[in-house]
C-alpha cells in the first residue's frame, strides 16, 4: 500500500476546522466558551441581568418599571431569597423574564468542595422547583469560579454567564455614576450586571434612564437566553 499524504491529512484537518469556525449558533458560542461574558454582534441588542434578589424591597419596582417600559431581563435568583419570596419569582416568570441560577446562599464558590458546589446548584433548582422553568444559566456569585465550578455546572446543563458591564449599583454610588458606567460602555452584545438584592440602592431610579437612553440609541433588550442567538463569528 501507498504512504499516505501528510498534505491531504493537513488539508482535511484544515476543512474541519473550517466547518467547525462557521457554525454560528448558540451551542457553538457555549461549547468554545467558558464562560460567556458577551454576545458578538453587529445587532443593537443588550441584555440586562439581575443579581442577588428577589427582595420585597427592591424587586417590585424594579418589574414594574420594566413592565411599563416593555423590557425583558434575566434575573439570577439567589435560593434561599427565592424560597422566601416565591411570589415574586412568580411574577418575573408571568411577565416573561428569565431565570438564573445564582447559588442558594450566595458564597464563594472558588472556597468550597465539589460537594458543597453541588449542594448549592441543586438546592437552588428545588427553591424554583413548581415556581419557575429549571434555569439553564448560571452565575456564580461576585463572578469567581475555576476549573471544578466550571465543570460542575456545566456538567448538570448550565451555560456559565457573566457581564461585559459591570455598574457596582451593589456599592451604591450615585445614580448618575451607574448610568455613565453603561452608557460609556454599551455596544452590540453587551450583558449589563446589576442587583435587585440590595436595598437602599441606586439601581430603581437609574434603571429608567438606562432603558430609555439606550431606546433612543436604537438598542433593543432581549433576555440573555435570547442574546445568545445573536451570536455572529466576527
Amino acid at each position: 500500500m501507498g504512504q499516505s499524504n501528510p498534505f491531504k491529512k493537513l488539508y482535511l484537518y484544515v476543512i474541519c476546522i473550517a466547518v467547525l469556525l462557521a457554525v454560528k449558533d448558540e451551542n457553538f458560542l457555549i461549547d468554545v466558551s467558558p464562560v460567556i461574558d458577551y454576545v458578538p454582534t453587529n445587532e443593537k441588542v443588550v441584555a440586562l441581568t439581575f443579581d442577588d434578589g428577589p427582595l420585597n424591597s427592591t424587586t417590585p419596582e424594579i418589574l414594574n418599571i420594566l413592565k411599563e417600559k416593555n423590557v425583558k431581563a434575566t434575573f439570577f435568583v439567589v435560593g434561599e431569597r427565592a424560597k422566601k419570596f416565591p411570589a415574586l419569582i412568580e411574577q418575573e416568570v408571568k411577565d416573561g423574564h428569565e431565570i438564573g441560577n445564582h447559588t442558594y446562599s450566595h458564597p464563594w464558590l472558588t472556597t468550597l468542595k465539589e460537594n458543597r458546589i453541588t449542594e448549592e446548584i441543586e438546592k437552588t433548582e428545588d427553591a424554583l422547583f413548581e415556581i419557575a422553568p429549571k434555569p439553564s444559566l448560571f452565575r456564580p456569585p461576585g463572578g469567581k469560579y475555576n476549573k471544578r465550578t466550571l465543570a460542575l455546572a456545566r456538567s448538570k446543563g448550565y451555560s456559565i454567564i457573566l457581564w461585559s458591564i459591570d455598574t457596582e449599583d451593589w456599592r451604591s454610588p450615585p445614580v448618575g455614576k451607574v448610568v455613565d458606567s453603561v452608557m460609556r460602555n454599551i455596544k452590540p452584545g453587551s450583558i449589563i450586571l446589576l442587583h435587585d438584592g440590595k436595598y437602599p440602592s441606586p439601581t430603581i431610579e437609574s434603571l429608567t434612564f438606562i432603558i430609555d437612553n439606550l431606546k433612543s440609541r436604537g438598542y433593543q433588550f432581549v433576555t440573555v437566553s435570547e442574546l445568545l442567538q445573536y451570536y455572529e463569528d466576527q
